[in-house]
């Protein structure tokens, strides 16, 4: 009963900070300067004030600000996240389109990250001084001080045109042909070098965190008393020290996922990878307002639903959160 009261009162919160994003998303846009006329007229080498006011007519950007907002609230909760200007498409038929790009790229990206960061980070805790552990150290140093996008051009240069082992961009060769394992293995090829970019500054800070947490916990006095009763390292670490430690690394799993998002917007640009990110990136060139609104309001919606995800991991991982017994 207590985790079903916690779990109602977390959604009550999670469909009040929506609407308080939806909010801010949309003032920001209005108050940013300039529109979809000003980009229209520009497309067409120029417009006087009087066709401008008739494409803000058209596309209902006179009206006052408040109505517009309450026009748009109005629609998003009947589902309708609006019609994009620059495509002429529903903006949800354009982001269901995009979002499995973005979710193959994402959820691949984050559990390279995740499992190579704990396997790398629990490693050089065993051997604190040893070539492993000064190897996650310099990862961490590289993940953090790397922009991603210069990553995903440094891996397109050497092994995309110096070594032509994967393609350049894109996420399908259309002159494959055969069935699904050759449509399976050519995404594949077409997926490393991106994941391996966005994953590549996670790993470094998964790996580092699991190392210092990992060291903790086999300074604790319950490892001291594991070793006592004659148990082996192996047991010691894997059995009893390491479901303890991981309670950090999923939290933090758990709050970076909207910053794996921000950058697979980044990465999907370099290797014009088709996903919600390039979606994003055409659409603030072209001032399509409510594509850009709707993409923030479906980023804020997978954030706060993997924050969510993430206390229900952690109750499983660790039995101590929530007040269990």
């Amino acid at each position: 009963m207590q985790f079903l009261g916690t779990l109602s009162v977390r959604l009550f919160n999670a469909v009040v900070l929506l609407l308080v994003v939806l909010v801010l998303n949309f003032t920001l846009m209005h108050l940013a300067p300039g529109d979809v006329a000003d980009t229209i007229a520009q497309s067409m080498g120029g417009a006087d004030q009087e066709v401008l006011d008739e494409i803000r007519r058209d596309y209902g950007l006179d009206q006052p600000f408040f109505v517009q907002l309450g026009r748009y609230i109005g629609r998003v909760l009947h589902f309708d996240l609006g019609q994009s200007y620059f495509f002429n498409e529903p903006v949800t038929k354009l982001i269901l389109e995009r979002l499995p790009a973005t979710l193959l790229l994402v959820i691949t990206a984050q559990v390279l990250a995740l499992v190579l960061g704990v396997i790398l980070g629990v490693y050089s805790a065993r051997k604190p001084n040893g070539i492993v552990s000064h190897f996650v150290t310099f990862l961490a140093l590289f993940g953090y001080s790397a922009p991603v996008f210069w990553t995903g051009i440094l891996l397109l240069i050497a092994f995309s045109l110096k070594i032509p082992l994967f393609p350049v961009a894109g996420m399908r060769d259309v002159t494959v042909d055969g069935g699904f394992w050759a449509h399976f293995w050519d995404v594949a090829r077409h997926l490393v070098l991106p994941m391996i970019t966005l994953s590549s500054i996670f790993l470094a800070l998964y790996s580092r965190l699991s190392r210092a947490t990992m060291m903790e916990t086999l300074g604790s006095d319950y490892i001291r008393t594991a070793k006592a009763k004659g148990l082996t390292n192996r047991q010691v670490v894997y059995k009893h020290a390491l479901k303890n430690s991981l309670s950090p690394v999923i939290t933090l799993a758990g709050l970076q996922f909207s910053a794996v998002i921000s950058g697979a917007v980044l990465v999907e640009t370099v290797f014009s990878w088709p996903g919600l990110g390039t979606l994003a990136f055409q659409s603030i060139i072209a001032r399509d307002t409510p594509t850009i609104l709707g993409i923030l309001f479906f980023s804020a919606l997978v954030v706060i639903v993997g924050n969510l995800l993430t206390d229900l991991a952690l109750r499983l991982v660790d039995p101590r959160v929530g007040g269990r017994k």
